[in-house]
């Protein structure tokens, strides 16, 4: 009996300290990060409340961004990711990245895959130019809501398009149904698995030209190996690695950006 309490203790015991080790070992090792924060604590919140991150993320940007400024709902999101809850936006750090090369390649159509709740969505649109539109595409339809009204309240709704539906069936649809003929900017931040898939649609719609800059989030973290072996070893790309880490952490992770040389 002794011996049988001792063990349900030890083992007890064992998980507690793996459950607090868990947030210290998540801040630089990028699964642990994701499966601490994607999945245990995201889970959690949404079982204790009832309700699902992007609507959580939305309340708090009505209630703290100041409505028309898109600098505020920017800053406002990455203060709800360091201070409520984290979320898998580019985030601020490689922010920092995306706002330099959509500016350096200052585009007049652009396209994201995965909006998520927008965050990325208000940065790109932000740095365009009068008259340029931002293309974006989110898979979940109630994600997208929430997305809807983070753009407006941004004061960026003008300039955006948000589509909702699967990348595979919207990316042919770009050019008869919203009038694109080419895209000069592409950030691809959805599924890892479907960058490579959705970069060779992209290439077969002839929606790319010669110069497009593609940005792929995540590339290390969680990775996108099949898509960085299809960019880096192309002959029509010429790609660069920009080292950083996984949003609102120091797990390292990166972005990848790739030009397209026709």
């Amino acid at each position: 009996m002794c011996l049988l309490l001792y063990a349900v203790t030890s083992v007890i015991a064992g998980c507690l300290f793996f459950y607090a080790l868990l947030p210290w070992l998540s801040r630089h090792r990028g699964t642990l990060a994701l499966l601490w924060h994607d999945r245990i604590c995201a889970h959690t919140r949404d079982w204790l409340t009832g309700s699902r991150q992007p609507q959580r993320m939305l309340r708090y940007v009505l209630e703290n961004a100041v409505a028309g400024d898109p600098q505020s709902t920017v800053d406002t999101i990455d203060r709800f990711c360091k201070t409520a809850e984290w979320a898998m936006n580019v985030g601020d750090e490689k922010g920092l990245i995306l706002d330099r090369v959509v500016l350096e390649t200052n585009p007049r159509t652009a396209l994201e895959l995965g909006t998520y709740c927008g965050y990325s969505t208000v940065r790109i649109a932000r740095l365009l130019q009068p008259g340029a539109r931002l293309y974006t595409v989110e898979l979940n339809a109630d994600t997208a809501k929430a997305a809807e009204q983070i753009i407006a309240h941004a004061g960026v709704g003008d300039r955006v398009q948000l589509l909702v539906g699967s990348s595979w069936e919207l990316i042919p649809e770009l050019r008869e149904k919203f009038g694109v003929k080419k895209l000069d900017f592409v950030f691809l931040d959805h599924w890892k698995e479907s960058y490579t898939r959705d970069t060779k649609l992209l290439e077969d719609c002839e929606l790319i030209r010669e110069g497009t800059v593609l940005l792929a989030d995540n590339v290390t973290c969680p990775g996108a190996p099949d898509y960085l072996d299809y960019v880096r070893h192309h002959s029509q790309y010429r790609s660069e690695y920009y080292p950083s880490h996984l949003e609102y952490t120091q797990a390292e992770d990166g972005l990848e950006k790739s030009v397209y040389l026709g």
